[in-house]
Formats: structure tokens, sequence, C-alpha cells
């Protein structure tokens, strides 16, 4: 049955979800666009900077694996209004934060109402996507953290340079209540909702059979399960290339290029837009193989492998010192991350039923939170020992080869622990 004629409610859903992502990631990244004047107010060191950092991180980690189990319990309806609500309140009260310690609790009370849009974002597309569509629909749920990467850097240095960093973040914030009101108005399960066809809805469920664990997946019992494993090494390898890409590229250009962050900044624009293309193509490819007969585990490990590659090449920016070159390298290795994460997330909707999804997207978020906890202790070691030697290129040069090598790695161990990926019974 073709998709197209039975209706396409579900990727309004799925426009929804990006929404969401997109205020999320622009509620996160606006820190890291304000880190160059928030240390010249509160003279910040860069390891003062990442233990704010390693805040949001931990409680972000921790925000995951309950969260999790909450939407698996009451749903994503409920689920979603819970986190997006808390994120946009203390986003806004960034604003009135007046001391590094300030600075820390605000982040880390964000860390806690963000942590909710992945669990119910890919639980969400379980619930309203045949697995051939899945990894393409996580593909534009996460896109939104791309849209929102580029829209900080031109948005957030006109509010800056206008009225100052607090009202940049009192107008982000604000977002998330608009979105809010959208979700709510428009969101039910397939099965109760109302604008959705009998057409749709069965192309909806597809070929797979309605898989739900006969008694609800403790996280012990998650734990036993290779499948589960397979997702917690994808992301606690990965995830904290991520938050580099996301915290520390715009000092990153501000050092080694002297781009004034008041400014627009053209070169984190085309870094963030590549990483667009990569979580639609990545969702894509994986898609399209699945579309060509490939069997879907087959099909989303190819599209990883592909991902793992296309993030090397980071590691020549040590290289030049050509900004556009430079831009060019760290853009193809950004969207090739962003193409692992659509099939990173889809492989568990693949494998878990459907009533387990948010706590195994919790594990894994979890455990990608804890390598993005480390990883910040580690850059801001590194880039404080560099900085004080009077070479902090030296620095990023090293962090850049961690960033080339780790999806490699990661997809090696995948392979081990599950080479086919079964879904569990």
């Amino acid at each position: 049955m073709n998709g197209t004629r039975t209706g396409n409610y579900r990727w309004f859903i799925c426009f929804l979800l990006f929404a969401a992502t997109t205020i999320n990631y622009i509620d996160r990244q606006i820190f890291g666009l304000l880190k160059p004047e928030l240390e010249k107010v509160f003279g910040w060191s860069e390891m003062d900077y990442s233990r704010i950092v390693m805040a949001f991180t931990i409680c972000y980690a921790c925000g995951l694996l309950v969260y999790g189990r909450i939407i698996d319990r009451i749903g994503t309806r409920l689920g979603y209004t819970i986190s997006v609500t808390i994120w946009s309140a203390v986003a806004m009260l960034h604003s009135a934060v007046r001391s590094t310690f300030g600075f820390g609790v605000v982040r880390a009370l964000l860390g806690i109402g963000e942590s909710g849009n992945y669990p119910a974002g890919v639980k969400t597309v379980g619930e309203w996507f045949p697995p051939k569509e899945r990894a393409l629909a996580i593909g534009i749920l996460d896109s939104g953290c791309n849209i929102g990467a580029c829209v900080g850097p031109l948005l957030v240095p006109w509010i800056l340079a206008t009225y100052g960093w607090q009202t940049a973040f009192l107008v982000t914030g604000a977002l998330g209540f608009i979105w809010l009101i959208c979700w709510l108005r428009f969101y039910q399960l397939p099965a109760k909702h109302k604008r959705l066809s009998a057409a749709e809805l069965e192309y909806i469920r597809g070929d797979e059979e309605e898989v739900v664990a006969p008694v609800r997946l403790s996280w012990a019992k998650l734990l036993r399960y290779k499948q589960t494993w397979a997702f917690i090494i994808g992301k606690f390898f990965t995830d904290p290339i991520w938050f580099f890409f996301l915290f520390w590229l715009p000092s990153y250009f501000s050092t080694h290029f002297h781009l004034d962050l008041r400014k627009p900044s053209l070169p984190l624009v085309i870094v963030y837009g590549g990483t667009m293309i990569g979580s639609l193509g990545g969702g894509y490819l994986s898609s399209w193989l699945i579309k060509k007969g490939w069997p879907v585990y087959k099909a989303r490990k190819a599209a990883l492998l592909v991902s793992a590659i296309c993030v090397v090449p980071i590691i020549i920016t040590r290289y030049t010192v050509d900004i556009r070159v430079v831009v060019a390298l760290i853009s193809l290795s950004a969207a090739a991350n962003q193409a692992w994460s659509a099939n990173i997330f889809a492989i568990v909707p693949d494998m878990f039923p459907k009533n387990a999804i948010s706590s195994v997207v919790g594990l894994g978020g979890m455990a990608g939170a804890i390598g993005s906890v480390l990883f910040p202790l580690f850059i801001g070691f590194i880039l404080d020992f560099y900085k004080h030697a009077g070479n902090i290129v030296a620095g990023y040069n090293i962090i850049f080869l961690v960033c080339g090598s780790s999806f490699l790695l990661a997809w090696i161990l995948i392979h081990y622990v599950t080479p086919k990926m079964g879904k569990i019974q």
C-alpha cells in the first residue's frame, strides 16, 4: 500500500517533533554562543565553563533515565508536555542569574527538562511510522537540532548586540510555550486520533506485528539484552562529539579565526546547515536500502558505517589554516555525526517492543550523557593546558583526533555485540 495515497498526517506529527527538537537545541546552544560574552561578564576560565556544561550534562543523563521510564508509563502526549514546560521555564530563568554558581544550577535544571525530548520523540516515531520510514522520520526529528544550531548563530548575536544576553535567554525560552499550544491541540495516539484515516492507520501498522511486552521490562531486564548494549555503545562513544560541536565550535572559531560572535557567524551556519543534510541523508539512506529489499539490520548497519567513515576527515583540520577547508571538513564530519544519530535511534524501535522504547532510549541517552560529562573534563583540561602554553590550536588538534576516531570504534563494537540486531521476543 502506498503511504502517499493513504494520508500524510503522520508527517505533520513528525513536523511537530522536528519543531520541538529545534527549540530544544536553540535553548541548549545559546549558552555556547554566549560563552565569550559570559566569560567577560563573570570571569570564567575554560574549566569553569566545563564544570557548568558538566552540571547540565549530569542532570541530562539522570533525566534521560527517569523520563524514559516515565514516558513508557504515562505516554508521549503528557510526557512531552511536562518536559517542554520545564525546559522552557528554566531557559527563561537564565536571564535572572547573576553568578557562576547560579548558572550551574539553572543549566542543571535545563538538563532535567530537555532530557525528555528524545525518549518522547523516538517513541512517537515508533508509534506513528512503519519500519521502512522510521529512520527518515527520526532524521527529520533529529534535523531539528541542526536547524536550531543554524538559527542560533543568526538570531542570538543580533539579540545580544541589541538587547543584551538576558533578553536572548528570555526570547528563546518563550518559544517552547508556543509549541505546547500546538502539541496539546493536534496530538493523540494514532489509534485514538480523529484526524487519522483508517487507511493511514493501517499503513502505519504495516506488515509489522504489534509487539508489546507482556510485562513491563525493568532496567535490569533490559540490560540483559545485547540489543540494549548495542544502543548504549552507540550513544556513549558518539554523543560527546555532538556536544563538542554544540558547545565548543563557536569558541574554536572565535579563538582560531578571530570571528566576532556578536555578529552572524557564517562558518557556524554552514557547519550546522550541513548537519541537517546529514540527518535527512542518513535517515533516507537506510530507508532507501530497506525499500530496495535489504534486511532492516543490514540497512541500518550500512548507514552507520558510511556515517562513521565520513566523520574521520575532521582529523585533517590540523594540517590546514584555511578557514574554507576547515569549515568544509568540520561540516562533513558534523553531518556524518547526525546521519549516525538518525540511524542509531532507529534501531531501538527495530529491536524493542513499543512499551520499552522510551526506557531503552533513556538508558542509551544516559550512557551518551555520561560520556558527554567525561569529555568536557578532558576538553577543559586540554584547552587550559595548551592555552597556558600559548598554543591552544594544538589542544583542538588532539580533540579533533578523538572526534574522528570514536565513530568507527563504536561501529566495530556494535557489530561485535549484535551482528544481526534481532528483535527481542
